[in-house]
């Protein structure tokens, strides 16, 4: 390890995008429908805020918008990699700083659209880079939870960088992970390297807006956009996937109904199970990304109930921002 006073911290930074339109919510709740009416009041171009959406084929379980969609709307940032490669959020970030700029030039306005809670921070609050991956430090610390359980990662979180165990799930091992890692490659907490990215803007000065629905509907939006994934061929979207690629990358595997389908093929999980699993961890993630939006300043909640349309959303989201910097 290099001593705390020599940190391997990069200096590499990336500036926020303040001033955009945003229009994010967790999954489910109905974001594509909004903002393709949203982008047509703004004439605006949509840059999709998803960190799934930018893998090649795989386009059912991640509700990517259609091809008919995205013929009414120019959208940018979807299907920009082959699944098996690692796109992470300073890749992302690169890109959308240049996507961005071209919209711009033609004279339109930008709408980010998404729910990966990551990416939204990275663009409402920039970056700062750490270290790279050491991917086998991270094979031997996920080896060693398989042995210890996931109580015992957070413990050792906890006893170097105490500040974010406060923060994280203790469930979120990924996230636990990281921490560890950034602290034995630089001996300093990954707490203190963001810390001059915590502080956001009051929400009236932007334009990021959050569709909110009461947690029984959602989580049966939830089920219905489970069973309608299947029904419209996500096994065989995976299956393919695998026939092309051989596997899923790190990053792809890990996204909610690939990796339980992924679990039914090469392990024998029944279906009617298998399913059940995607719409409790679809749940899950609904739950973790409802969590980060109430925790960025920048964000404002649009209340949906069942009488609500796509046009009456994005009018009150217009509405909304008239008096917004």
């Amino acid at each position: 390890m290099r001593p705390a006073d020599e940190p391997q911290t990069a200096r590499r930074q990336f500036d926020p995008i303040i001033d955009c339109w945003y229009l994010t919510g967790p999954t489910a709740s109905g974001k594509t429908s909004v903002a393709l009416e949203l982008a047509r009041q703004l004439d605006a171009e949509i840059v999709s805020l998803d960190s799934m959406a930018v893998y090649r084929g795989m386009d059912v379980g991640t509700a990517k918008p259609t091809p008919q969609q995205r013929a009414t709307v120019p959208h940018h940032l979807i299907d920009v990699a082959d699944p098996v490669e690692e796109f992470n959020v300073w890749r992302y970030a690169d890109a959308a700083a240049k996507v961005v700029a071209e919209i711009r030039d033609r004279g339109r306005d930008v709408l980010f659209v998404g729910g990966t809670p990551l990416y939204l921070k990275a663009m409402l609050r920039g970056l700062l880079a750490g270290p790279g991956a050491d991917w086998e430090f991270r094979r031997q610390v996920a080896d060693e939870v398989k042995q210890v359980g996931t109580a015992a990662l957070f413990d050792r979180v906890r006893q170097v960088d105490p500040l974010s165990a406060a923060r994280l799930d203790p469930a979120d091992t990924r996230r636990l992970i990281r921490a560890l890692e950034v602290y034995k490659l630089t001996g300093l907490p990954i707490s203190h390297l963001q810390s001059q990215f915590d502080d956001g803007r009051p929400a009236s000065e932007c334009r990021v807006f959050v569709l909110d629905w009461p947690r029984p509907v959602l989580h049966k939006r939830i089920e219905n956009r489970v069973d309608t994934m299947f029904a419209q061929g996500l096994m065989a979207e995976v299956e393919g996937l695998l026939a092309r690629h051989g596997r899923l990358g790190r990053t792809a595997s890990q996204a909610v109904g690939y990796r339980e389908v992924v679990e039914h093929l090469q392990h024998g999980v029944p279906l009617d199970a298998t399913i059940e699993h995607v719409k409790t961890r679809t749940r899950r993630f609904a739950r973790r990304q409802a969590t980060w939006f109430r925790s960025l300043s920048e964000c404002r909640s649009i209340a949906c109930d069942a009488d609500v349309t796509p046009a009456r959303l994005a009018r009150q989201i217009v509405a909304a921002a008239s008096g917004a910097a």
